[in-house]
């Protein structure tokens, strides 16, 4: 799909108009520098990262990797990936991180995308994301059975761990400052929230 005179602000989302519901072939022609969604039949087309999201969420990777994906000084059993397409009722959805229990998905799927809800999901929040993440995204994750959320705020420096119970999500607890996080789904390894800004 060619955004022929749409301009892409930095900072903001657009949701880009079509005469019909969105389909996946309208991610195709999108270019590198941003990142495509399509929820409730809209295309969403945001920027790339800002260098200070993308570090809060190398460093989570950084963090749950070894212990959980690799099984590298921790229990391993899950998969922790950056940026997979996620595609849920309709909805094709990139969080930053999502993970899955590896007895619930054995094995990577050969498909270019993931048709199996993760078991839970992190988002950076930024000006930019912040409302699409909390008012649009997280319904979309409870009706799909997510367990558990992970806000980040690199600007107000917190992380904001979201649990499911019957189908609403509770706020487990909310870190900040120098706080040590030792959260669900994760509970095997901790680490400072200050940590995730360095």
């Amino acid at each position: 799909m060619h955004l022929g005179p749409i301009a892409i602000k930095i900072g903001c989302a657009m949701v880009v108009p079509t005469h019909a519901p969105a389909t996946y072939k309208d991610l195709f022609g999108l270019p590198d520098t941003v990142i495509g969604q399509i929820i409730h039949g809209q295309l969403i087309v945001l920027p790339r990262p800002a260098p200070k999201h993308a570090a809060a969420s190398s460093n989570i990777g950084y963090e749950l990797g070894n212990p959980y994906h690799k099984g590298r000084g921790g229990p391993g059993g899950w998969w922790i990936l950056d940026e997979p397409e996620i595609h849920l009722d309709g909805h094709i959805l990139v969080p930053d991180l999502a993970g899955w229990r590896r007895e619930r998905m054995p094995k990577l799927p050969h498909t270019a995308y993931f048709a199996l809800a993760p078991d839970w999901i992190c988002e950076v929040l930024s000006p930019a994301t912040a409302s699409l993440d909390r008012a649009t995204k997280m319904p979309i994750y409870a009706q799909t059975g997510v367990a558990f959320i992970w806000l980040v705020d690199p600007e107000g420096q917190t992380l904001e761990v979201f649990e499911l119970h019957n189908n609403r999500w509770v706020l487990w607890m909310l870190y900040k400052e120098q706080d040590t996080i030792i959260a669900p789904p994760f509970e095997a390894v901790s680490f400072t929230l200050e940590s995730l800004w360095q």
